[in-house]
């Protein structure tokens, strides 16, 4: 063996045939990366919440649609 291949061996224990390759878990980089996600949605549904309440959803009267004079209210 050489000094190389031993030393990532010992250093990166991923790096060697120690580990089954048939489990594959996404560790704490896809946590992260997931997490990151999950606070990002949260950030924009709250954001969007809040310009939500702001709407005004009153529309203007349809002119058409007006009351003729003949007829009584």
């Amino acid at each position: 063996m050489s000094a190389t291949h031993t030393a990532l061996t010992q250093l990166l224990p991923l790096a060697g045939d120690t580990f089954d390759k048939n489990k594959v878990t996404p560790g704490i980089l896809g946590f992260i990366v997931f997490a990151a996600l999950a606070l990002g949605v949260w950030g924009l549904m709250k954001s969007m919440s809040r310009h939500m309440g702001r709407v005004d959803f009153k529309e203007a009267p349809d002119p058409a649609a007006a009351p003729s004079p003949d007829r009584a209210p």
